[in-house]
């Protein structure tokens, strides 16, 4: 089941963190990025946090699962939802502990071929 848009708005709405967060749709689910870093993604209406050592200090009880179909697990912070102060710190504390994302590789321009 892909991932409703509005779920995704809402998501963001109670992350709160205005233009800082962004999101894109990728494969019908989504990912969410904190300053150009993958933070999360939303899939089959779930939030699913990229594991790191700030989910695990700041919710080490939150479940565990796959967002997709062989994917590791997943700590799932549906239940923070209701928590928006809560989410916010995880996002930007899971932010602070990814590494920088790599800058786009320049893309390979293939030669013109003249015709004769």
């Amino acid at each position: 089941m892909a991932t409703d848009k509005d779920f995704v708005d809402y998501v963001a709405e109670q992350i709160g963190l205005g233009s800082r967060l962004s999101y894109r749709k990728m494969f019908g689910e989504y990912a969410l990025y904190l300053d150009a870093k993958v933070v999360a993604f939303v899939c089959n209406n779930s939030l699913f946090i990229k594991p790191s050592e700030a989910a695990l200090a700041l919710a080490p009880e939150l479940p565990q699962g796959p967002p997709y179909p062989g994917a590791k697990n997943y700590p799932v912070a549906d239940e923070l939802l209701d928590d928006a102060d809560a989410l916010r710190r995880l996002v930007i504390e899971t932010a602070r502990a990814l590494p920088a994302p790599k800058p786009p590789r320049p893309s390979k321009k293939k030669p013109d071929v003249a015709k004769d």
